[in-house]
């Protein structure tokens, strides 16, 4: 064994939750040290290097393990499970039937909940939301008030942050920037160096690729392709 449950214990909605204690060196923890907090030794595995730190919260049926850690006041419950190297901390919530693993990090006040995965060196952080059946892999960062849900997908090193939503079967992929109050939704694809922002709406099963930028109100749906184009609100006279 690699810890014990110690006796402070705090209640949590109708739960109890026990400060944890190394038995054992390992990682960076000497033995001695107090962890976070954790309902039972169900919820920390006792082998490898994870760990629960600071006044992080561990507890329903939610599991963390190999070398997982979570830190500072973040929480993970439910049924999640944060494992391989992947950390969560700051006031991070990971829940539901979540996965966050590899090397991914979910931090700030960032929500990851549903069946939602965070996977790869992803990060997901400051308020962004990732649910549904969504997943963020590669090392894609999703952030700022984004929401990513449905079956969407983002992967690469795409970037989605403001308040941009990315949803239903939509996937942003390889360096593609969906941002502002921009949204891609259907099975819509934005990749390469793509640039979706303002109030522009990519939907259906459009592509927008190549160095295209779509911004303003612009609108790209059904089955179009936009590669290395400029389109913008009809405004501009862009479209």
């Amino acid at each position: 064994m690699k810890y014990k449950l110690t006796e402070e214990s705090i209640e949590v909605a109708g739960r109890k939750l026990y400060r944890i204690q190394a038995l054992i060196d390992f990682a960076d923890i000497v033995k001695g040290d107090l962890g976070g907090w954790i309902e039972s030794d169900n919820n920390l595995s006792q082998t490898g290097d994870a760990w629960v730190y600071d006044d992080a919260w561990v507890y329903g049926t939610a599991q963390v393990y190999d070398a997982a850690r979570v830190f500072e006041n973040a929480r993970v419950f439910g049924a999640a499970l944060v494992f391989g190297a992947a950390r969560v901390s700051g006031t991070a919530r990971v829940f539901g039937a979540a996965r966050v693993y590899d090397e991914a990090h979910v931090y700030d006040a960032a929500h990851v909940f549903e069946n939602a995965r965070v996977s790869g060196t992803a990060h997901v952080f400051e308020n962004a939301r990732v649910y549904g059946a969504a997943r963020v892999s590669g090392a894609a960062r999703v952030f700022g008030a984004a929401l990513v849900f449905g079956a969407a997908r983002v992967s690469g090193t795409a970037r989605v942050f403001g308040a941009a939503r990315v949803y239903d079967e939509a996937h942003v992929y390889d360096a593609a920037h969906v941002f502002e109050n921009a949204r891609v939704s259907g099975t819509a694809h934005v990749f390469e160096n793509a640039r979706v922002y303002g109030a522009a709406r990519v939907s259906g099963a459009a592509r927008v690729f190549g160095a295209a930028l779509v911004f303003g109100a612009a609108r790209v749906s059904g089955a179009a392709d936009a590669e290395a184009a400029e389109l913008k609100s009809p405004e501009g006279k862009g479209e």
